[in-house]
């Protein structure tokens, strides 16, 4: 998985054409990005489907500087799944009590429980994909 530093933009990708913009962009302008799955991705599409799609961008774009983050909404067996598949970063928008068990099973695994609002550019839409993570990364987010 990419290093990115702490400031990393976040784009939320639909499908692996958003993925492999929000990493070109991010490699052309040498930016770390976060590539954030669609709101409760993880219940739709699937954590190997989302992992899937940024490990082909990934391969396309290895100069850029990268970190995932899996949405699992508010289902802690999304959570659960999405660590078996090997997620390293997860979404969690359900209860307090619930996050802190699933941080504590998340930590066990090499991984992290994200909680709270992200800024990110959705994509949802986009006509240019490319233009628009050239756009928000470039300009800094």
């Amino acid at each position: 998985m990419g290093k990115p530093a702490p400031a990393a933009t976040a784009v939320i990708v639909h499908d692996l054409d958003h993925a492999r913009a929000a990493l070109a962009a991010a490699a052309a302008f040498d930016r770390p990005v976060t590539l954030v799955s669609a709101p409760g991705a993880a219940g739709s599409a699937g954590a190997a489907w989302f992992l899937k799609v940024v490990a082909l961008a990934a391969a396309d774009h290895p100069d850029a500087k990268w970190d995932a983050i899996l949405d699992c909404a508010n289902q802690p067996g999304h959570v659960l799944a999405a660590l078996r598949q090997g997620a390293k970063a997860i979404r969690y928008t359900g209860t307090k009590a619930t996050a802190a068990k699933l941080a504590a099973i998340a930590e066990q695994c090499g991984a992290r429980l994200v909680r709270g609002r992200l800024k990110a550019y959705d994509l949802r839409g986009e006509a240019d994909p490319g233009a628009a993570c050239r756009s928000w990364i470039g300009g800094g987010g």
